[in-house]
């Protein structure tokens, strides 16, 4: 590839331009982020949410496809990048789950309270992967706690490794 740059009155071969090395432009190629093999059961927050990332994986990497400096724009995209090929899966393979017609037997989407055998009380949302944050009270139904509680209804005990839990409440 030829440029031509300014003050030159010859086309300069791209190998004399300032560029970082083969490998350091490497650097900016990051790895996938990994996708689980799990089927991939979202709520509708858990939709909105993969396709409000999406977005704004896509508002990154337009800002930085603007940027004139070839080596900055590649550090500048490598994130947007790597999250936008992630999203854009996660979006594609998304199966919305609708909210359960009842309360009686544990399923995606539930609010699940339950009592551990060392008497704590916990309450968790079962939702999709990529939306589960315990410490906002919501696990993946991938998790083996929710993997435990799923398909029991009220009163039954789970065991879960070397503890039990006690189903309280289904909502």
């Amino acid at each position: 590839m030829l440029r031509v740059f300014e003050g030159e009155s010859r086309p300069m071969s791209v190998a004399f331009a300032k560029e970082e090395s083969a490998e350091a432009a490497s650097e900016t190629i990051l790895p996938a982020r990994p996708i689980s093999d799990r089927i991939n059961l979202v709520t509708e927050a858990g939709l909105k949410m993969l396709q409000d990332e999406l977005a704004r994986a896509q508002q990154a990497l337009d800002a930085a496809n603007v940027l004139e400096d070839v080596n900055e724009r590649r550090r500048q995209s490598a994130v947007p990048l790597r999250d936008m090929r992630y999203y854009a899966e996660r979006v594609r393979t998304a199966q919305l789950m609708p909210m359960p017609a009842s309360n009686e037997v544990v399923a995606f989407g539930h609010t699940v309270t339950f009592e551990r055998d060392d008497g704590r009380t916990q309450t968790f949302r079962i939702v999709g992967e990529d939306e589960a944050n315990p410490s906002e009270a919501s696990i993946s139904h991938g998790s083996p706690v929710a993997i435990a509680l799923i398909g029991k209804t009220v009163g039954d005990v789970v065991q879960l490794g070397q503890r039990e839990l006690e189903i309280l409440s289904i909502s």
